[in-house]
């Protein structure tokens, strides 16, 4: 049986979140992970696209990010769509909840990647959704963009 490289440098996007939302703040926080979910991280078996924060009880908490089940893992596996606490400050935490309270905020996960002292961290930020014709405009900029870059 052939062993997954397991590595140590890993950076897991959510480009989904760039077309749909304009981000205001970024913040860094750390993940509450259970046994086998950071082995499944390195092997970069996580997908963030459906993946959204909310504020249970004062803390933070970010729901659907689904990290696939370790393949070498016993009947100690973890539930791959588990609700997971994110690690921020007191003082960024009630910052987050006072901006939220304006109409068409959300927290949405940017980034998710391992640090230099190896644990998994994500990037966050406050965003407002973009409407049609905004996506649009980030379509054309894109083009334009490639196409400079091709000349």
């Amino acid at each position: 049986m052939a062993k997954e490289k397991i590595e140590k440098h890993i950076e897991i996007r959510n480009k989904r979140a760039s077309f749909e939302y304009f981000f205001l703040e970024t913040y860094t926080a750390g993940v509450m992970l259970q046994g086998t979910e950071i082995k499944s991280i390195r092997q970069g078996k996580v997908n963030l696209t459906d993946a959204y924060c909310l504020f249970l009880d004062g803390e933070l908490y970010i729901r659907q990010m689904s990290i696939s089940k370790y393949s070498e893992g016993t009947y100690y596996n973890h539930d791959p769509l588990r609700d997971r606490k994110l690690l921020l400050t007191k003082r960024e935490c009630k910052k987050l909840l006072e901006k939220l309270k304006d109409v068409g905020l959300t927290i949405v996960p940017v980034k998710l990647f391992i640090s230099d002292r190896g644990f998994a961290k994500i990037d966050i930020a406050l965003a407002k959704g973009k409407k049609l014709y905004d996506k649009r405009d980030s379509i054309k900029e894109k083009d334009v963009k490639r196409s400079m870059e091709r000349e």
